[in-house]
């Protein structure tokens, strides 16, 4: 079967993500309307688990973009909004009671930067204040045991002394996607994976963990084949200092990795991408970094260090929480302020000075949807038709949290229903269309969310289908049906085939180099490329 990495990736995870949901004092974001319009009063809801007792609930919130303090009801910062107790249900999961509470709040000026944490108490008892603890970290470090041990076999909340807990963030009236990303149709390449450079040989294609020797200059090179296949948009793997062939831990945020080329050839091949009608984003892991960036060396290197609280340094073996437990990867604390603004000019640099188009956000429910609110908001005043989705594997009524902070998200609940259909034909095409259908009904339309049948992260839909060349044409042919911008991965569209399944091999093993020439299947290029430009038709 598939395998997504993430939170959700098995149905012992989530099992264990839906108890942790049904503990503690909840709010995930979840506000009514989703995106309040100026003035547009918002309703925010929160849920009590059941290992909670709680007889009253408050809201404490500023509009002046100071930090809201309160307790017991009773706003010390800012102001506060009382909640009322709306329903009690039952979870058979849980095999226990959760209450429901809402509020409302009264609607605010656009641009306004709505700051607000929910506490809950009882008479006698301390007041226990919204998401604390950390459900990504809990979610996290279960999915990292479970890869190598079974996990425990009950979520256990470790309240320990009164926290604050978590201060939501909402710019209202925030600008949604511009309007050429639900005309975009994507192409996703692995700079290391795609093309040397005219006259230049791959350094070697054997080992899919080290470096294959892909650069921009190659980028560049084949810019009139990506443009012939029909796609407006260039997706770029991250192309920043780092030790890896992927990219996603970086180094550097402000210079281009060395091996791929330097900022002379990026801005030329940006330039060259613009005059053919092609937009370019690129890839940015904020949530976390390489254990070589300097700051991180001077955080580790001392406790005084003023970069030391951008990071979480605890008693885990690596001494510092990283990305899914690995060491060579630590987690940037984005709730630190400077840390969280460092983050946002590093993405401004980019716009600023070499004019791209949007960022896919690698594992984008790692930062809270706070930080986006701040980074949206930044970008879209830099550069306002610029484009911000995220790399989200979570359910769809969590997806729902990032609607009014970030412009969209990848659809990997619809990759999974193309690869059911289409790859695994576990799915019956009625089956596909109800799950169309409804999907649609909850996912608002503004919301943009890129669809895919395949990308870096699992098995190549050729994979999966043993090389069945019609079934990836079927899928492919039923995404380009669908309202969502298209993805295509590097590769699918000749034929590009992986040694063995990412069960065997690992992730790496998806991200084979780019055939050329005559190791391309024309014949699947040429249909592939029908399917694209019938698609541009239909969305001109």
């Amino acid at each position: 079967m598939d395998f997504a990495f993430g939170t959700l990736s098995t149905d012992a995870l989530q099992r264990y993500h839906h108890q942790l949901l049904r503990q503690g004092v909840r709010h995930g974001h979840e506000i009514e309307p989703r995106k309040p319009a100026a003035h547009q009063p918002l309703t925010l809801f929160a849920t009590v688990g059941v290992d909670v007792t709680a007889e009253a609930m408050a809201c404490y919130y500023t509009t002046d973009g100071s930090e809201p303090t309160g307790q017991r009801g009773v706003a010390h910062n800012g102001q506060v909004a009382i909640f009322q107790n709306i329903a009690t249900t039952w979870d058979n999961f849980v095999w226990g009671y959760t209450t429901r509470w809402a509020t409302t709040l009264p609607g605010f000026a656009r641009g306004t930067r709505l700051r607000y944490r929910i506490g809950a108490w009882s008479a006698g008892g301390e007041e226990l204040f919204a998401d604390y603890p950390d459900l990504k970290l809990s979610a996290e470090n279960a999915a990292h045991r479970h890869f190598s041990q079974k996990l425990p076999p009950d979520p256990a909340i470790r309240w320990g002394a009164p926290r604050p807990g978590t201060i939501f963030t909402l710019t209202i009236g925030q600008p949604g996607a511009p309007d050429w990303a639900y005309q975009a149709i994507i192409y996703h390449l692995m700079i290391d994976r795609f093309y040397p450079g005219d006259g230049q040989d791959w350094r070697q294609t054997n080992n899919l963990h080290g470096f294959c020797g892909g650069t921009l200059q190659g980028v560049y090179d084949k810019l009139d084949y990506i443009a012939a296949l029909g796609v407006n948009c260039l997706w770029l793997s991250p192309l920043w200092t780092s030790p890896t062939p992927h990219g996603y831990d970086t180094a550097d945020y402000r210079q281009v990795e060395p091996r791929l080329g330097d900022k002379a050839i990026l801005r030329k091949l940006i330039d060259a991408a613009h005059a053919r009608g092609l937009r370019v984003l690129f890839d940015m892991a904020c949530n976390h970094l390489s254990n070589q960036h300097p700051i991180f060396q001077a955080a580790l290197a001392s406790s005084t260090s003023p970069y030391r609280d951008w990071f979480t340094f605890d008693d885990s073996p690596a001494g510092y929480r990283g990305f899914f437990g690995v060491p060579t990867m630590p987690e940037v604390n984005l709730t630190h302020p400077a840390a969280r603004d460092w983050m946002v000019e590093n993405a401004l640099y980019w716009l600023r000075e070499f004019d791209i188009d949007g960022y896919r956000l690698d594992y984008a429910n790692g930062p809270r949807p706070d930080f986006w609110s701040y980074f949206v908001d930044a970008g879209k005043r830099e550069k306002a038709d610029t484009f911000y989705f995220g790399e989200i594997i979570d359910t769809p009524d969590m997806l729902q949290a990032y609607i009014g902070r970030l412009d969209g998200a990848l659809d990997f609940h619809l990759n999974h229903a193309l690869r059911q259909t289409y790859g695994w034909h576990q799915w019956s095409p009625a089956a596909f269309q109800r799950f169309v259908t409804r999907h649609q009904q909850v996912m608002p339309a503004d919301f943009v969310m890129p669809a895919f049948i395949d990308n870096h992260d699992m098995d190549r839909f050729l994979q999966i289908t043993d090389g069945d060349q019609s079934a990836q044409l079927a899928a492919m042919e039923a995404l380009m049906r669908l309202p969502n911008p298209p993805v295509i991965y590097y590769g699918s569209e000749v034929g590009l085939l992986q040694p063995m399944s990412t069960a065997q091999g690992g992730l790496e093993v998806s991200r084979a180099p780019m055939p050329w020439g005559d190791e391309q299947d024309k014949a699947l290029l040429a249909q592939t490329q029908a399917l694209i430009h019938a698609r541009r038709q239909t969305t001109r």
